[in-house]
């Protein structure tokens, strides 16, 4: 997720600029810029790469009391400097950072400014490019950031620097977040608290389709009408046992939020300096040694098992079993000849699965750890490891380390698929980039999936979730994420097991999820939505965009259908968050679970 902030006062805006955007770094991004504005204008500087090139590319000459800053993660263009935000309009008066994705950028450009040559690659640029045009035919600034949001579709957080009015910046929003802090003689704006924390700790909830105008010693909310908003502001309660909190009212929000940002920063953190995807060569050396891959884990970690077994044995032709680990620790089952173990763990301390591994190290098998904790027990003790790049998930209930679990076993399949020879037909940095903005897409979602909690699960005592192929598998998670903290009982089924019993527990009003984004089996779970409705059961449908039909409940972003389970899980945890939420129950500590198992 890419990040913003803003300062104007009466101070030299690019320091705290520059360590606002520091403190937005775990978001994950792959290039960087400030725009500064003094009495001689608007200075830009940006570059691709880290926020401590930005600082080598900051002159020390220029300062001024106003300015923006952003880190971007790309989506429309390539990672480069021309792409880096901020972007101007073509006469360099108006500059602008933008966060989100405005889908009908073609139209707007082909609309109305087809006369006009774009500088970058990214729909950005175009919203920039609209105000100004709006401005050369008359309208104030105001009016044209104004009628140029109510063109826009999509989402977006905005922050404007017009060069003729030196004591404003114009900020909005729409599905994406942005804050404004307030500060004795100056304020700021921030996509997140924690980066201007340094400054403030008094913020103002922005709404989606308000213009705020924010000067030094005031800031005006307005919708778009026109009409004047009040609107008081909140303290940041943060200290340090709650810091990576923020401002968020649980760990497990946060951490759903958060998503976006965990894919993009793996995929950095898995490219080489050529930008390709790489794994360390005695990785691939040791599965390419392997006749078959052992995948051991629990809970959600071992759903992330059974798609990553799909994702080896398709992608890379690696067969695969996956196996719980308290249960494989007492019954082996007969290995093969040259087997590999893979565990899979959040903490890296899960203490079944280190029962395993112990036994097959004295059996002198190999063995890889996947894990969001480097140093942890699992990853000393195992001949290799790869990190997760989630950072510290508190929440008990795993989110963004599942996601992180399927978007790292995606790299391995991949990156082995290409040292056996084998073609996999689509650029996976790509389709995860895709993925990415998706998952974004469904965070943004909250007040829809919100109401889909409210009106299939407010008051049920059980749920039942169904999916084929690679959806059972999401489908036992979502199953999970439900029960651990609403404490609805909650199963995942296979659909076409229906029929073999579970289809006894159906009753009048039961809530049945089915997941439908596999091509070749839509039908089939439809019908199976039609065995179970016909007995009385209140169904929703989470489907893909592609598959979908009228009277689905909710329409997922189309993605590669290998990677569907990263995106169709979202909903999945937001309908368990506001479950648990509408319920009361504690949703960050869930009771009798612990968020690592170091105890058989």
């Amino acid at each position: 997720m890419c990040g913003i902030v803003g300062y104007i006062g009466e101070k030299d805006s690019k320091e705290i600029l520059l360590k606002g955007l520091e403190r937005l770094e775990y978001r994950g991004y792959d290039s960087a810029g400030i725009a500064v504005r003094n009495s001689e204008g608007i200075t830009v500087f940006k570059e691709k790469g880290r926020i401590a090139d930005l600082r080598g590319a900051v002159s020390g000459d220029v300062t001024g009391n106003t300015g923006i800053g952003h880190t971007r993660w790309a989506t429309h263009g390539k990672p480069s400097k021309m792409n880096a935000h901020p972007h101007q309009n073509t006469s360099d008066r108006f500059t602008i950072v933008h966060n989100g994705v405005i889908e009908n950028y073609h139209h707007l450009q082909r609309d109305y400014l087809a006369d006009v040559a774009m500088e970058s690659d990214t729909d950005t640029e175009i919203i920039v490019q609209l105000i100004g045009k709006f401005v050369e035919e008359g309208q104030t600034t105001q009016e044209a950031f104004s009628k140029a949001l109510q063109l826009m579709k999509g989402s977006y957080a905005i922050a404007l620097l017009d060069a003729e009015e030196a004591q404003t910046i114009f900020v909005a929003k729409n599905k994406s977040p942005l804050l404004v802090g307030l500060g004795e003689g100056f304020n700021v704006v921030a996509s997140d608290a924690m980066a201007m924390l340094q400054v403030t700790d008094q913020f103002v909830e922005l709404m989606d389709k308000e213009i705020v105008i924010v000067r030094k010693d005031s800031v005006d909310i307005l919708t778009l009408a026109g009409e004047k908003v009040e609107r008081a502001p909140f303290t940041a309660e943060i200290d340090m046992s709650d810091i990576d909190k923020g401002t968020y009212p649980h760990y497990m929000l946060k951490e759903i939020d958060e998503q976006p940002a965990v894919m993009r920063k793996i995929i950095q953190a898995y490219q080489g300096e050529n930008e390709k995807l790489t794994i360390k060569p005695e990785i691939l050396d040791a599965l390419q040694t392997a006749d078959r891959l052992y995948i051991i884990a629990a809970g959600t970690s071992f759903h992330a098992g059974l798609i990553g077994k799909e994702y080896l044995e398709k992608m890379a032709g690696i067969p695969v079993e996956v196996h719980v680990a308290s249960e494989f620790g007492y019954n082996m089952p007969l290995l093969s000849e040259r087997p590999m173990f893979i565990f899979i763990s959040q903490s890296g301390e899960t203490a079944d699965s280190r029962q395993v591994l112990v036994r097959i190290k004295e059996l002198g098998f190999p063995s890889l750890t996947i894990t969001n904790v480097s140093g942890s027990t699992l990853s000393r003790e195992a001949d290799y490891t790869l990190l997760l790049h989630a950072g510290p998930e508190i929440a008990v209930a795993s989110t963004k380390a599942y996601t992180a679990q399927l978007a790292v076993l995606a790299i391995l399949s991949a990156v082995s698929a290409e040292a056996r020879g084998r073609e996999l037909g689509f650029d996976l940095v790509q389709e995860m980039g895709i993925v990415a903005n998706a998952i974004q897409a469904q965070v943004d979602m909250k007040e829809e999936i919100e109401q889909l909690a409210h009106d299939y699960l407010s008051t049920t005592r059980n749920c039942f979730f169904i999916g084929r192929l690679m959806d059972y598998f999401v489908g036992l998670e979502g199953a999970l994420k439900l029960k651990e903290i609403s404490y609805i009982q909650a199963e995942g089924f296979a659909g076409g097991e229906l029929k073999h019993g579970t289809i006894a527990l159906i009753e009048e009003g039961t809530p049945v999820i089915a997941l439908a984004t596999q091509e070749s089996v839509n039908l089939n779970i439809r019908g199976n939505v039609k065995e179970v409705a016909a007995r009385g059961a209140n169904t929703m449908i989470i489907s893909m965009k592609g598959l979908n039909e009228d009277g689905d409940s909710h329409v997922l972003p189309p993605v590669h259908e290998l990677l569907t389970p990263l995106v169709s899980v979202i909903p999945l945890q937001l309908i368990s968050y506001y479950a648990a939420l509408h319920r009361d129950c504690d949703v960050d500590k869930p009771r009798n679970l612990a968020k690592s198992v170091t105890v058989e």
